[in-house]
């Protein structure tokens, strides 16, 4: 059997919860998608969402897509064995994934390995 992961959201120094905030603007259906695949990941593991997932090119970071009336993007890195750290959410709104989505995701990480 796959190894489980915990998804955890990332957190601001401030305690603020990005991720979070992200998730519960959305709809109730979108919430839904976006929670199914995260409870996927933690039950049965990466294996068990990956048509769901891609790795970004020349970046430490992995994109959980989740298709539907609106393309919602996950992105997230595997720090420890077993931890799966969401660090961003958005709405995709084209072909390519924004530089700026990226930089966002990149600086949380950097900002959560310097706290850990």
């Amino acid at each position: 059997m796959n190894p489980s992961y915990i998804v955890e959201y990332y957190l601001s120094t401030s305690g603020d919860n990005p991720v979070k905030k992200f998730i519960d603007d959305l709809s109730l259906r979108e919430q839904a998608k976006v929670l199914r695949i995260f409870l996927y990941l933690e039950s049965y593991g990466l294996q068990s969402v990956l048509p769901h997932v891609r790795k970004l090119t020349g970046t430490p970071l992995w994109e959980i897509r989740i298709l539907g009336k609106d393309n919602i993007r996950m992105l997230y890195v595997i720090p420890k064995k077993e931890l799966v750290l969401v660090l961003h959410g958005f709405m995709k709104k084209t072909q390519k994934t924004p530089s700026s989505e990226i930089n966002t995701a990149i600086r949380r990480y950097e900002n959560w390995l310097k706290r850990t």
